[in-house]
């Protein structure tokens, strides 16, 4: 049988830097480089690395009458966000939703002018492609002629604004194009990490080129699958189709502020997206929430792991539904599902290969942010 597994135009670079490649959504990914997990996730810490996601679906919105407020309006009906209020230049966070009140998928949505761009999950992107094409009076885009970089971390603004200038105006959610050797680069200062950095669209003919140009700074190293989901774990950052799907509303997934005053019950444009009926009551007294988990010792726990409410017998309260080994935390952490009336810094019980372990609530993210407001 043919393998249908996909490849990313820095594939061959992946493998000349020595990556361990795994299946990933459809795509053969890197999962680690040879510095490791723990080295990666500190480097991209103390210094700036460069992850491929090319994987991630691009994809452009284009209103029929050359109206940005037409596109803006389709969108709304599609996502609980304020997009009409989205200035040129900027980009937000938001959820597509179902009837049931659940989410599809998580996107960032940038306003370029004359027209959307959307970046949309990997796995999620032929599902949310076709979702957007039940849309009147815009046209859907789909770019297949482009790779996303990403380079996070402190020093992440010096070495790119070495490459391309203009950069350092920047600030945390702008969008913007610049040029770099005569190529457009599509750059939003955002990221999956909790470390300023920058998110690069680069013409796929471009791309390894302009990768080789950033690995070329000594402050850089390629950082794969592995770290990106320590990085993103540490700040509280959600993962779709663990820690939410179609099953778990934005006020469960601890989401419901990317769902502003103007959609919600008495705003100017309340409701009038998917599961609004669901949603909207619940965003102000959720019964679940997810939660912050730090596990006593030095044992992770994983996705799927029970969270009791005692030593012994008791409910079950809830499931892991993200962990592993926090780096910078210097500790495991975790994410589940829980009751809102539990206790910051109260005990519930993991349950791991038949032996309870105390886990204390904890406050997200687990390590603070420094984006460039």
């Amino acid at each position: 049988m043919a393998d249908t597994t996909r490849r990313t135009g820095l594939h061959d670079l992946h493998i000349e830097r020595g990556a361990r490649m795994v299946p990933f959504a459809g795509w053969d990914m890197p999962v680690q480089f040879p510095m490791g997990v723990m080295a990666e996730h500190l480097h991209t810490r103390a210094r700036a690395g460069l992850f491929d996601v090319s994987h991630m679906g691009q994809v452009l919105v284009t209103p029929g009458d050359g109206r940005i407020e037409t596109a803006a309006a389709a969108l709304e009906t599609l996502i609980p966000a304020d997009l009409a209020g989205l200035a040129p230049g900027r980009q937000r966070y938001g959820l597509f939703t179902n009837d049931q009140g659940g989410i599809l998928d998580d996107l960032m949505v940038a306003n370029r002018g004359d027209h959307f761009l959307l970046v949309v999950n990997a796995a999620c992107a032929e599902q949310d492609i076709a979702h957007l094409r039940t849309l009147a009076g815009v046209r859907i885009t789909p770019v297949t002629d482009r790779g996303l970089l990403a380079l996070q971390g402190p020093e992440a603004e010096a070495v790119l604004a070495r490459l391309v200038p203009g950069l350092g105006e920047m600030r945390f959610m702008d969008s913007r194009i610049l040029d770099w050797n005569g190529a457009d680069l599509w750059i939003s200062r955002s990221g999956y990490t909790g470390e300023d950095g920058f998110e690069i669209s680069v013409p796929e003919a471009r791309l390894e080129e302009f990768a080789r140009a950033l690995l070329g700074h000594p402050e850089v190293a390629p950082i794969g699958l592995g770290a990106r989901d320590s990085l993103r774990l540490e700040a509280g950052m959600p993962l779709y189709g663990h820690d939410m799907d179609g099953s778990v509303t934005p006020a469960q997934a601890a989401l419901g502020w990317s769902i502003p005053k103007v959609r919600r019950r008495g705003g100017a444009r309340a409701g009038g997206f998917p599961g609004a009926e669901v949603i909207l009551p619940e965003l102000g007294a959720p019964e679940v929430i997810r939660r912050g988990l730090r596990p006593e010792g030095r044992a992770p726990i994983r996705e799927g792991v029970a969270i009791f409410a005692a030593p012994e017998g008791g409910e079950v309260l809830g499931h892991v539904s993200s962990g592993g080994f926090g780096p910078s935390v210097g500790g495991p952490v975790a994410m589940a599902r829980l009751h809102v009336d539990l206790p910051e810094g109260g005990q519930v019980w993991a349950e791991l290969r038949g032996k309870r372990l105390p886990v204390t609530l904890s406050a997200l993210p687990f390590v603070s942010p420094s984006y460039k407001r």
